[in-house]
């Protein structure tokens, strides 16, 4: 809430347990609480632009708990100006496509019924889960049963090492949009060995912290495509400069998720208006998590598998 009374809404996205991040719920709201509220509360900034900058001086991570008020004051500046929030930082998008994420299954018959469904829902972008002993062949399955245009990608979750190169490189054959993060949370140097490799253009996810972690991925040659999850950068000011730059360098970018209620996809469909977000992002309808969402209207998906941009509130 402003001075002058007008009120937005954010979330905060930091998970139960540190299996993503090192930050949870319980480190975010401390740090909310200790460090970013007071840094904020009482001081007048000229744009929303500038929070990130305050926020980041002498203090060291705590990405999604800056996040969290970060992004609610660009929220606070759109209501502001009365303007909706894509529109408010230059997203040019009435709508965006939108894509599914599959969780590992038991057998590849399994996964290819889940795929099955996902493409005849309208889902955009098919991105399976993979791990050791789980890959390939399920790749395989959903690939040989749904046909070479079905829009599919693997997202490995840091679950190889370049001990697994060569199985990697297999799934060079099956024409998948990109393979996420297969290598270490933190690395960069070793994912740029494993793109050598590779035809398949690798995207980064959790590598991905900040503007400099872009360039590094592009000066080492690491990856060809960014997930953007405004959460994991540190807010809408880090989201924006990493999509400028990988517009200015030719790096398509796309909009994750994790797990976001209502509201904080609000902020996720906003951001994924801009330019360069090219490829089919995780914005999920709110039915594919939620019994029922806690935003009126609830997000909804056509058939041609793309989510709205707001452009009346």
């Amino acid at each position: 809430t402003d001075v002058n009374g007008v009120t937005a809404w954010s979330e905060c996205v930091a998970g139960e347990s540190p299996n993503y991040t090192p930050e949870t719920i319980d480190t975010a709201w401390t740090a909310i609480t200790q460090w970013v509220a007071p840094r904020v509360l009482g001081k007048e900034y000229a744009q929303p632009g500038d929070i990130h900058v305050a926020l980041d001086k002498d203090f060291r991570g705590h990405n999604m708990a800056k996040a969290a008020v970060e992004m609610g004051m660009w929220g606070l500046a759109a209501t502001a100006a009365g303007l909706p929030l894509g529109k408010f930082i230059g997203g040019t998008r009435t709508s965006i496509p939108t894509g599914i994420s599959l969780g590992i299954e038991k057998t590849p018959a399994a996964l290819v019924d889940k795929a099955r469904a996902a493409v005849k829902q309208g889902y955009r972008k098919v991105k399976i889960k993979i791990m050791p002993g789980s890959d390939v062949e399920f790749v395989r399955a959903a690939r040989e049963e749904l046909g070479p245009s079905a829009p599919l990608m693997a997202d490995a979750n840091n679950a190889y090492t370049l001990d697994d190169i060569d199985r990697l490189a297999q799934l060079d054959t099956l024409d998948l949009m990109m393979i996420e993060q297969p290598l270490a949370w933190d690395d960069i140097v070793r994912h740029a060995e494993l793109q050598k490799r590779l035809e398949t253009p690798v995207c980064l996810d959790e590598s991905i912290t900040s503007l400099d972690r872009a360039i590094d991925m592009h000066t080492l040659g690491s990856g060809r495509i960014i997930n953007i999850k405004p959460g994991r950068v540190g807010g809408y000011g880090p989201s924006i400069a990493i999509h400028d730059f990988c517009e200015q360098h030719g790096i398509p970018v796309w909009c994750g998720g994790m797990f976001e209620s209502g509201i904080g996809r609000a902020y996720n469909v906003a951001l994924a208006s801009l330019s360069n977000f090219t490829k089919p992002g995780d914005v999920s309808p709110s039915a594919r998590y939620w019994a029922r969402d806690i935003v009126t209207p609830e997000w909804t998906m056509d058939a041609t598998g793309r989510v709205k941009v707001p452009l009346d509130r």
